[in-house]
């Protein structure tokens, strides 16, 4: 039996689609092993997001090489289908599968023999319009559910939609058949996952289902006690689906919805599908149904033409919103994307101050949030991860409570009353001893 091990650069959807290999490894008998003992074939699975893909890529791929000397190494995910030749050529490298490929790869690489020079199958992106559903697995208390894949928009700095291809989904009914399956195992909380989330429903090109419709679905499975939706675009994020949430016993009071700049000017360069008046209009309407929901942001900084005048607009915009914390990105050039080719260069370390001064606003965001919802009284999904005898989990609305080791917690939901904020800045709790219904 051949072992095989597994690396996951990058986003919850590249986690769901590597577990979801990893299961195909297993059915074929294979043996899933960990990255340092000593596995016959290793599968990285990477990420284009940010400009240093190759270099986390040839880091990896060194790290493999001492643990395992002769395994043969794959590369597939993001990086790989848009630089195959140049992921080749890095040493040590046995093959690389594009989008449309990796899910076959059992079969495309079958035996795994290393030969003189690396293998590479990669057809062009538009090849890559089949659906793949994927669930991460091994986490007992959350798993990551792919719905989605791929992306009609063309924002001017994102290779996603060359690395994924167009958007398309699952229906709904192998989406509530793979929740099904996920309750069975045991886990209790579901996260919603895909490239351009709120676009779910389409197939072959064709919008046969919303995402509403979707998530009014799936707030009837039984045995799920939460879902989450990982991130959806603002102008995905319409009023019935707001409206649903704040009144279902399923669907947590969270949401991810990306930013990327508070200037109008930046965000038509960008070629976002909104502007910055229906960003804070979406917030107010989830505050209004929701006050103690939990809002993250995504922000860009440094955007060619972004000068200090629209960064500031941007830093002011953030401050005044309600929201909860931030997840900044200095700008990253990407080749074969617009961005690059316009105006108003912004240097590297004008980037990088600028992210700074957002994830310093950040932290003073999620602060603020952790002290307004002190007294109140919440439920917490314990996990399994253990750090010097501390346990963690998090509130329906995304506060990160710390608790002493309780082997009896792991995976339960307890009902809590928040208490205060530690040194570390997590939430602490005192038991309520109030027993926590099932829907």
């Amino acid at each position: 039996m051949k072992k095989v091990a597994f690396y996951t650069l990058g986003c919850k959807l590249n986690y769901s689609e590597t577990s979801t290999i990893g299961r195909i490894f297993q059915e074929r008998g294979f043996e899933k092993v960990e990255f340092t003992d000593t596995p016959d074939i290793y599968v990285i699975n990477t990420c284009s997001v940010t400009d240093n893909a190759d270099k986390k890529c040839r880091k990896i791929v060194k790290e493999a090489q001492k643990h395992s000397p002769n395994a043969f190494i794959t590369i597939l995910g993001c990086y790989a289908q848009l630089k195959p030749k140049e992921i080749s050529e890095i040493p040590g490298v046995d093959a690389v599968l594009g989008a449309a490929e990796k899910f076959q790869l059992v079969d495309i690489l079958d035996g795994f023999t290393k030969k003189d020079k690396a293998e590479v199958y990669a057809s062009p992106i538009s090849e890559a319009n089949k659906f793949h559903n994927s669930y991460s697995f091994g986490d007992r208390t959350r798993t990551f559910l792919k719905v989605q894949d791929g992306c009609d928009y063309s924002c001017s700095f994102c290779t996603i939609p060359l690395a994924r291809g167009s958007s398309r989904s699952d229906s709904i009914e192998n989406v509530v058949r793979a929740a099904n399956e996920i309750a069975e195992s045991g886990v209790k909380e579901i996260v919603l996952t895909g490239v351009n989330t709120g676009d779910f429903g389409l197939q072959d090109g064709t919008r046969v289902e919303t995402f509403f419709d979707l998530v009014k679905e799936l707030d009837k499975v039984e045995n799920i006690e939460r879902f989450r939706i990982s991130s959806i675009e603002p102008n995905l994020l319409k009023d019935e689906i707001i409206e649903f949430v704040s009144q279902s016993n399923r669907f947590m009071p969270h949401f991810h919805i990306p930013l990327q700049s508070g200037s109008n000017k930046i965000l038509k360069l960008m070629r976002r599908r909104y502007q910055r008046e229906l960003y804070a209009d979406r917030v107010a309407t989830i505050k209004a149904l929701m006050p103690h929901c939990c809002i993250g942001v995504d922000v860009i900084v440094g955007f060619p033409g972004e000068t200090e005048e629209d960064f500031i607009e941007t830093y002011n915009f953030i401050n005044g919103l309600d929201v909860s914390y931030l997840h900044v990105f200095p700008y990253s050039e990407r080749e074969n994307t617009l961005a690059p080719e316009m105006p108003g260069k912004v240097s590297i370390k004008e980037r990088n101050r600028r992210a700074d001064m957002l994830r310093i606003l950040s932290e003073k965001k999620k602060r603020f949030f952790y002290e307004q919802n002190i007294g109140r009284e919440f439920t917490v999904l314990f996990e399994d991860d253990v750090k010097d005898g501390v346990m963690e989990g998090w509130t329906e609305n995304y506060v990160r409570v710390a608790a002493k080791y309780d082997p009896i917690l792991v995976n339960e939901l307890k009902h809590i009353r928040l208490t205060g904020i530690n040194a570390t800045g997590l939430m602490e709790a005192e038991e309520t001893y109030t027993e926590v219904l099932k829907h």
